[in-house]
């Protein structure tokens, strides 16, 4: 199935240039979200939560589903997993093509490229603080309490019946505190509790 993405950044903006195109490519369900890049977007992501395997993601433009070319790479690496190609009708990228898979591979070239980039700088950064007497950087682990939201969010987002933005109601944390409690989860799979976490609020029942 083709599906389409539409957002816009305000609620004065109009989405209707957006879906006419998409319709005109084939797209048969629409996703349309009017919300700032920088902000939580239900929209996107509930289409994450029901895309499938031989599904394919169509936009108007790159810089309606990316709010960073990092962000941008990670999502269409996520389409990868999950078997799901990905069309930019304005910039000529469509993963089902050869050509289109080498555009955005040279794309993730450098997106990785500026993550090493920063990476260097940031060690640089405290390697000359730490030479001057200070330290820096955050303290490592998590605290009993957060390990088990960290296992909840996991747990939760293993069902794939919840969107992210309802996990993250539901345990009361901020989005990149769920995406920091999933990446520890994560690394922590071999150590992970035998008892089923639940969250919070079903705890207390």
């Amino acid at each position: 199935m083709k599906i389409g993405y539409a957002r816009v950044s305000t609620q004065d903006q109009k989405l209707e240039l957006q879906i006419s195109e998409l319709e005109k490519y084939g797209c048969e369900k629409f996703y349309k979200e009017k919300k700032s890049a920088i902000k939580d977007r239900p929209e996107l992501d509930r289409m994450l939560a029901h895309i499938r395997k031989g599904d394919a993601v169509v936009v108007w433009k790159l810089d309606r589903l990316g709010r960073s070319l990092r962000h941008l790479i990670d999502l269409v690496t996520l389409f990868k997993e999950k078997g799901v190609d990905f069309i930019s009708l304005n910039d000529n990228i469509d993963t089902t093509t050869i050509q289109g898979r080498l555009i955005f591979n040279i794309f993730a070239s450098f997106a990785e490229f500026e993550r090493e980039l920063i990476s260097e700088r940031t060690k640089a950064g405290l390697k000359a603080a730490r030479e001057k007497g200070r330290v820096g950087g955050r303290k490592p682990g998590l605290t009993d309490a957060a390990k088990t939201k960290a296992w909840a969010a996991h747990h939760l987002a293993q069902q794939d019946e919840l969107s992210a933005t309802d996990i993250i109601n539901q345990l009361g944390v901020s989005k990149a505190t769920y995406y920091r409690y999933l990446e520890w989860a994560q690394k922590n799979l071999e150590n992970r509790p035998k008892r089923r976490i639940t969250n919070s609020r079903s705890a207390e029942k």
